[in-house]
């Protein structure tokens, strides 16, 4: 049997735990530099605000309804989910951690368990340890789990917040109710075309004949099929090393000056060089994008990305930096107000299997000076900044409704007398 457990309305639930006045309430949790909605309580999808829809368009919604507007925080809503996915290990040793606010558990051995029982406790647990609401979904696959978790969270009263596929009669119900553009792994692409032929729920898809679903939607559409009908095909994956690295921001303002473009590209480059030095692997390939706001139809639009193989692999700030910058030379244009800038570095390869060239080289003093500078900056806080980074001046995203960093950050813990917050 498989579990999937997911935290409910997560960013919008964090920013609860410490402020139980927000109980209640329409709760928005906006993007970095608090452009796009990212996140909504129940309350506010009650009012019809979607996913994604940039803040300004709903100011007057925001007003008349006096939404409360938060500003990400990522610290805090990492801190929170690391202590969710930590009770959930406590359940059985086999999770698969599959984003920041959902698990995948197997149960091998629990044949004689009380799944309501567990379904329960675990909701209990999580509510009661770390404050986040949860629901979970209990069937023989994870695709399948998928849909009861679905179920659990539509039905959270008729429910008890856990939902347990453990028959055919079950599974049917549920599929028949699950929209096909809903299923796990159904794209819009391949959604679109299955609702061309007829195909709306995920009991539909289950009914295609195997030879078709294997010709059109690939073995991947086949293994999906065959989870959904109850077959375990789909398993826990192994963790791989990413195969890229990005680091993306939107500016807190457009900037124009190329040394302020080459100031933050290098800051990206860094971040992206100590990401992957993280994971013990080097890259040959970096690209950098800048483009202008494509919301302000009254000025210049512009794009721009470069791609550069390096020559040699490697995984030193110094040389990921210095070609970044070599990137963004070659596509920057003067006279363009720019929002956005990125770095992004491929063709990563690990450690120990790292191709070295007969005429270039990087300097071999840089593979034992990185790890001193990634120890000294993880426990000082980025104390140590390259030369392409601006030493004085400190970036910073536009947050103006940031929550403290309640749990991550010692000066802003929350303060408690005579048992009330304050």
């Amino acid at each position: 049997m498989y579990g999937l457990i997911d935290c409910n309305n997560f960013y919008a639930s964090c920013e609860r735990v410490f402020r139980p006045q927000l109980r209640n309430k329409p709760v928005v949790v906006l993007s970095n530099n608090d452009g796009c909605v990212v996140a909504r309580s129940n309350e506010s999808k009650s009012l019809g605000i979607k996913m994604g829809v940039p803040i300004y368009q709903i100011e007057e919604l925001v007003k008349q309804h006096e939404i409360i507007v938060c500003s990400s925080n990522y610290a805090l809503y990492g801190d929170l989910s690391n202590r969710v996915m930590d009770l959930v290990q406590t359940f059985s040793p086999e999770v698969e951690i599959y984003s920041v606010d959902e698990a995948f558990i197997k149960f091998n051995g629990f044949d004689y368990f009380d799944y309501k029982q567990i379904g329960a406790e675990m909701h209990q647990v999580i509510k009661q340890g770390v404050g986040i609401p949860t629901s979970i979904g209990f069937a023989p696959t994870k695709t399948l789990a998928k849909v009861a978790n679905k179920v659990a969270k539509k039905f959270p009263e008729r429910t008890n917040n856990y939902y347990i596929i453990d028959t055919e009669e079950k599974r049917i119900k549920a599929l028949k109710w699950t929209k096909i553009e809903d299923v796990w792994g159904i794209g819009r692409q391949h959604s679109k075309k299955l609702q061309s032929v007829g195909v709306l729920n995920a009991y539909q898809f289950t009914l295609l004949n195997d030879a078709y679903v294997r010709k059109y939607f690939t073995v991947v559409g086949l293994r999906l099929k065959h989870d959904l009908e109850g077959k375990p095909t789909i398993d826990f994956e192994d963790v791989k090393p990413k195969q890229n690295i990005s680091v993306t921001r939107s500016f807190e303002k457009m900037l124009s000056s190329k040394a302020d473009l080459r100031e933050r590209v290098s800051t990206f480059a860094a971040s992206a060089a100590e990401k992957l030095r993280k994971q013990k692997s080097n890259c040959e390939l970096i690209n950098v994008f800048i483009y202008t706001n494509r919301f302000r139809e009254d000025q210049q639009q512009f794009y721009g990305a470069k791609t550069i193989k390096l020559p040699y692999p490697t995984s030193s700030t110094f040389e990921i930096i210095n070609y970044a910058q070599k990137a963004l030379d070659a596509i920057y244009k003067d006279g363009y107000n720019y929002k956005k800038a990125g770095v992004i570095i491929m063709g990563i390869s690990k450690d120990e299997t790292q191709q070295l060239s007969f005429f270039e080289y990087e300097n071999p003093k840089h593979k034992a000076l990185m790890p001193v500078i990634d120890k000294i900056n993880r426990k000082l806080g980025d104390k140590i900044k390259f030369g392409g980074q601006d030493l004085k001046r400190k970036w910073k995203m536009k947050q103006n409704s940031l929550s403290p960093s309640y749990s991550t950050n010692i000066n802003q813990l929350i303060k408690v007398k005579s048992g009330q917050y304050v």
